[in-house]
């Protein structure tokens, strides 16, 4: 039997506009409001991945994270493009919708620096 989620996120790997980094998130699901909750997940230019133990509840949700070098704290909104399942986690793949340019442009340094 093929495991489509990791055939699929084989795929992803190959559109990938950037590499990925390591980053701590505070997320929040737009569609419930409420509080930032911390999460572990990756970086890259055009978005986020983060893992939890439910998937988000709406479609939306903002992020915020440090960048080593940037002035501010950056915060986003974002789509989620899906949702992958391994064991008792989720995976929310998010492409960044509402991001300033200044932030992407800290991202790319920071991205691109290594």
């Amino acid at each position: 039997m093929v495991d489509e989620t990791k055939d699929a996120q084989a795929g992803d790997d190959d559109r990938r506009d950037s590499e990925r980094v390591r980053i701590q998130l505070l997320v929040r699901d737009s569609a419930v409001g409420g509080s930032f909750e911390p999460y572990d997940g990756n970086l890259a230019l055009g978005g986020v991945w983060f893992e939890s133990f439910h998937p988000p509840v709406g479609s939306r949700v903002e992020v915020r994270f440090l960048v080593p070098g940037a002035r501010n704290e950056i915060r986003a909104q974002g789509e989620v493009l899906r949702v992958s399942r391994e064991g008792a986690r989720f995976g929310a793949h998010v492409k960044f919708v509402d991001i300033p340019l200044d932030a992407e442009l800290a991202i790319a340094r920071y991205l691109q620096a290594g």
